[in-house]
């Protein structure tokens, strides 16, 4: 389970900000929004608000770059390839500086705490610690510029000193030679699911998958009646090679006409109820996913794949632009679904919003909402709303639009332009 991300000096945050997933005291919703394993108590969802160009999707962007840098960086492929960061760009003492990446996580009864700072060229530190049936951390490791020191419990990191490259993770390379604990922490990294609400279609695979596995098909068919498009059944079909070319624009460049027929070939069918009159026929009518169905109704399909994915293993999705082209009723049975006792597994959820109809008291905690807003420098803060009093019950939404949380783009009255012109 996911405690605290933090990032610093990336994009639009310059100086540290910290999400956590650690439950507050407070009992509001307890039994569906919290989920308890042990000595830990976390949230299963947390929102993310904020206005345009506010650090939501950078926030979200800082998890995914830690992630695939942590699963690639030790990677032969990646030997000359300078690492994927931006620092913080409107402040001369930032724009040189690394950029800092940390997660805290519980797994197998132990809290761990691992984090990295790296510029494009180099790792400057490293460090993981664990914790385990006592009060204070246990070094597994630290690095400071080419000095890597494993500590007395991290034996499987011994002797790899000199194999990690400077643009490498320690971590990464220890469990490319098969170490435990190192396997164990990229296994959890590689649960983690990106998506984004506004570049959908590769999802889609996902979903096809589970068409054809006995265990989904059932849910996916479900999730998607109950979603109101007017679907009776969802079919997903193996497309021939030879077809799928013949399907490509002639005057696509080789290299992109190459790049999809690399895809595994499918296509999905939908099937609508069809009409004589008032008279309801046995027979049932054939939609193409992709050419006749809205952009709502295919995004929303290709969302059940990552989604049941993340709730049947457990894990994390994280997810961008979550309303885009959905009906709020859609979004909030969505995150429902994370937030109620159907997510047996645990599993959590990030998303990012400017869905105000998810700020109901009577379905999300304090403490799982968050708010992004720029400083008049162009730093991204992070805050969350148990900074603010507010009663566990309140008028959220109301309070939120009325400016009181902050985070509110502060628009002028665009009238004036065309009504005064040019000054």
């Amino acid at each position: 389970m996911l405690l605290e991300f933090s990032t610093a000096n990336f994009r639009s945050f310059r100086d540290r900000v910290t999400l956590s997933f650690v439950a507050s005291s407070d009992d509001w919703l307890e039994d569906d929004n919290v989920a308890i394993s042990g000595a830990f108590r976390v949230v299963k969802a947390a929102a993310i608000y904020g206005p345009n160009a506010g650090g939501k999707s950078n926030l979200l962007f800082a998890l995914q770059t830690m992630r695939n840098f942590v699963l690639n960086s030790s990677k032969d492929s990646q030997k000359d390839e300078k690492i994927p960061v931006t620092p913080f760009r409107l402040d001369t003492q930032t724009e040189n500086a690394p950029s800092l990446f940390e997660v805290v996580f519980a797994l197998k009864g132990a809290r761990y705490r691992y984090g990295f700072e790296a510029d494009a060229q180099l790792v400057r530190n490293e460090w993981l610690f664990v914790q385990r049936d006592s009060t204070r951390d246990t070094t597994l490791f630290t690095r400071e510029g080419d000095q890597i020191k494993p500590g007395p419990d991290f034996r499987e990191g011994k002797g790899l000193e000199e194999r990690t490259r400077p643009n490498a993770l320690f971590l990464s390379v220890v469990a490319q030679f098969n170490g435990a604990i190192a396997g164990e922490l990229l296994t959890w990294f590689n649960q983690f699911r990106y998506i984004t609400g506004i570049r959908d279609g590769n999802y889609l695979m996902v979903t096809s998958n589970m068409l054809r596995d006995v265990r989904f098909s059932g849910q996916v068919l479900d999730l998607v009646r109950q979603a109101d498009f007017g679907i009776e059944q969802i079919l997903s079909r193996d497309v021939p090679a030879d077809k799928l070319r013949a399907s490509l624009s002639p005057d696509l460049p080789e290299a992109v006409r190459e790049q999809f027929l690399k895809r595994p070939p499918f296509e999905m069918k939908t099937l609508h109820r069809k009409f004589s009159g008032e008279q309801s026929l046995e027979e049932l009518v054939e939609f193409d996913l992709a050419r006749d169905e809205s952009a709502g109704t295919a995004k929303f399909v290709g969302f059940m794949g990552p989604f049941l994915h993340t709730l049947s293993t457990g894990s994390i999705l994280v997810v961008d632009e979550l309303e885009a082209r959905l009906h709020p009723h859609l979004t909030k049975a969505l995150v429902r679904l994370f937030n109620s006792s159907a997510n047996r597994q645990n599993a959590q959820i990030i998303f990012a919003t400017h869905d105000v109809g998810l700020l109901d008291a009577s379905s999300i905690r304090r403490d799982q909402l968050w708010f992004v807003e720029k400083t008049d420098r162009g730093a991204s803060t992070l805050y969350p709303l148990t900074d603010f009093s507010v009663r566990k019950e309140g008028k959220f939404q109301r309070e939120y639009l009325l400016g009181q949380f902050g985070a509110v783009p502060r628009v002028g009255d665009f009238r004036e332009t065309l009504l005064h012109g040019e000054r």
